[in-house]
């Protein structure tokens, strides 16, 4: 099989899975930007939060050109990246009863802010207490994670509940189970995962329908614009000064 055909039938396989949560998301997409809007038009905070790859697409909507300024990376040291040695030790991090508490105690939140989980298979410690303790406090705790998972496999959390038994709007990725959209002959495993795609776009949509709402309530959306276009710098100075209470990656 020829590299370019693999190619192509991983882009076809992660926009199918993109037409999926466009079409049979919507109106979770929709619930949740509302969230959103109606929180920072009340003056709350926004935070997201993943652990290992899952956290991509929470750092993908934290301090960016086209994002939200007030969208906060709630992290939990040892499990944002591959950057920790060994790169395990994440995975180990995920399932340790009583971190989320111990962060989410520490952290800024607030009730009334909105934090959004990302975890594909939302069966880990941390991902199930990290929503289950921010309800408890009072969040608005949106969910990002494959409904699959709970389905086809077994809780690692003592209560035998998901990601989505904690959430107040649940987004569903489609991903299958294992992650991965390809096979191929002389090829043992399964490979060309597509979560990070579809879960960044998910992510992306819920900020642009916030955007949106903010707008038709006459709100202006607190929106960064990139450093790299002229005037750009400026703009985010302003943003982040009138902002600066609910912006803590400056702090």
């Amino acid at each position: 099989m020829s590299e370019s055909k693999l190619a192509g039938q991983f882009f076809d396989a992660a926009i199918g899975l993109l037409h999926r949560v466009r079409d049979e998301e919507a109106g979770n997409i929709a619930a949740a930007g509302a969230a959103i809007a109606d929180t920072v038009a009340a003056g709350g905070r926004l935070f997201a939060f993943g652990a290992g790859h899952s956290s991509l697409a929470a750092q993908d909507v934290v301090y960016r050109a086209g994002g939200l300024a007030l969208m906060n990376l709630l992290a939990v040291p040892g499990t944002v990246g591959v950057d920790v040695t060994p790169a395990t030790l994440g995975s180990a991090l995920e399932r340790v009863d009583g971190l989320a508490g111990a962060v989410l105690d520490s952290s800024p939140a607030e009730p009334g802010d909105v934090l959004a989980v990302v975890s594909l298979s939302g069966r880990n410690a941390l991902p199930v207490e990290m929503a289950m303790n921010a309800q408890a406090l009072g969040l608005k705790v949106i969910g990002v994670t494959s409904l699959t998972y709970a389905r086809e496999t077994k809780s690692r959390h003592v209560s035998g509940t998901y990601l989505k038994d904690h959430c107040d709007i649940v987004l569903d990725s489609k991903i299958a189970v294992g992650d991965a959209e390809l096979t191929a002959e002389g090829i043992e495993a399964p490979f060309a995962p597509a979560s990070t795609v579809v879960t960044s776009a998910l992510m992306q949509a819920v900020l642009a329908t916030a955007a949106g709402d903010l707008a038709e309530r006459g709100i202006e959306p607190p929106l960064l614009r990139s450093g790299n276009v002229d005037g750009g710098h400026e703009w985010n100075g302003r943003v982040m000064t009138e902002y600066r209470d609910r912006i803590f990656f400056r702090r």
